[in-house]
C-alpha cells in the first residue's frame, strides 16, 4: 500500500511540474512578446519552415487547420506574418515571417508546446501508446473525455477532425 501511495504522490508531483511549465512558459511569453503561447508557436514554427502552408502549419503543429486561421489571422492582423494565396489554387496559403515576425522569432523563449511536440515526435511508437494510454486514463478519472481541447492560455480550441 505505501509504494502505492508514494506512486501516486510521483504522479501528482509530475502532473504539477508539467502544470507549472506550460502555465510560466505561456505567461513569460505573453509578458515578454504580447501575443498568446499558440500564436508564438506558430511564429517559431513559421520560422524554422518558412514558406510553409497553413495546412502544413497546421500539421506541424499537430492542430486542425481552422485552428491555425484563427491564429494566423490574429498574427497577420498584427503585421507578423505575410499570407500570400496561391495563384494555382485560391484555397492554397502560404505563410512566411514579415521582419517583425523574424525578430520575435529570434528574440523569443521556445514555447512549452513546442517543446513537448518536438520531444514526443522523437520517441518510439510503444513509448508513446504507454504515454497516451495513461494520459487517457487521467482524462477518464476527471472525466474530461467530451471537454474541447483549448490551447493553453489561449482561447482557441482545437477541432478535431472526427474523419
Amino acid at each position: 500500500m505505501a509504494k502505492n501511495i508514494d506512486t501516486v504522490a510521483d504522479i501528482i508531483d509530475n502532473i504539477r511540474r508539467i502544470f507549472q511549465v506550460v502555465n510560466e512558459q505561456s505567461k513569460r511569453a505573453e509578458k515578454d512578446t504580447g501575443i498568446t503561447g499558440p500564436q508564438l508557436w506558430a511564429i517559431k514554427t513559421v520560422a524554422e519552415f518558412a514558406p510553409i502552408k497553413g495546412v502544413d502549419l497546421a500539421r506541424r503543429m499537430h492542430l486542425h487547420p481552422t485552428t491555425i486561421v484563427g491564429i494566423l489571422d490574429r498574427l497577420d492582423a498584427r503585421g507578423l506574418v505575410i499570407k500570400t494565396r496561391s495563384t494555382v489554387d485560391r484555397r492554397v496559403v502560404e505563410v512566411a515571417l514579415t521582419e517583425s515576425g523574424k525578430a520575435l522569432a529570434s528574440s523569443s523563449p521556445e514555447v512549452a508546446q513546442g517543446l513537448l511536440v518536438k520531444g514526443l515526435e522523437t520517441m518510439s511508437s510503444d513509448k508513446l501508446i504507454r504515454i497516451l494510454d495513461g494520459l487517457d486514463e487521467l482524462v477518464g478519472i476527471l472525466g474530461a473525455k467530451e471537454v474541447e481541447p483549448r490551447l493553453i492560455r489561449s482561447p482557441e480550441v482545437n477541432i478535431r477532425d472526427e474523419s
